[in-house]
């Protein structure tokens, strides 16, 4: 199993990521808008949203940064809650152990599901508080 870093940001998200590319000498790979998703999900992002960015990518050496901007229903954008641990399975059962697991007396903020882009996703955050994504296969964000 992988595990990465993804950061969240405040709506800063492309110019903290282009900075970080920059710095590290990184390349972003991906660059996504949450417009440019299919219009099934479009329509459901508020109208202000839709520039913001879905996802990002920022390879360095052998190490990803993944990243996005905050956009959650459930609480408010602040620091310390601006990440999260990025998993990526290839075993679609080790994949829903370790999802429900870490599930287990936590908060499920999006059900591991099929993701449009390919694979399986969801999003959790377990009974510490921390923020967890889980991804399956190779086509994960």
């Amino acid at each position: 199993m992988k595990t990465s870093t993804y950061l969240h940001f405040n709506g800063n998200c492309e110019e903290a990521m282009k900075y970080y590319a920059d710095v590290l000498g990184g390349e972003i790979t991906m660059l996504m808008q949450f417009k440019e998703a299919p219009e099934e999900i479009c329509n459901m992002i508020p109208d202000f949203a839709k520039e913001l960015i879905m996802h990002c990518t920022l390879e360095v050496g052998n190490m990803a940064i993944l990243a996005s901007d905050f956009l959650n229903e459930k609480e408010d954008f602040k620091a310390g809650n601006n990440f999260a641990i990025s998993l990526n399975a290839e075993d679609e059962n080790e994949a829903l152990t370790v999802f429900n697991g870490l599930a287990e007396e936590g908060t499920i903020l999006m059900p591991f599901a099929e993701a449009f882009w390919g694979g399986k996703f969801g999003m959790l955050k377990d009974k510490y508080g921390v923020s967890w994504m889980m991804s399956l296969g190779d086509n994960s964000i």
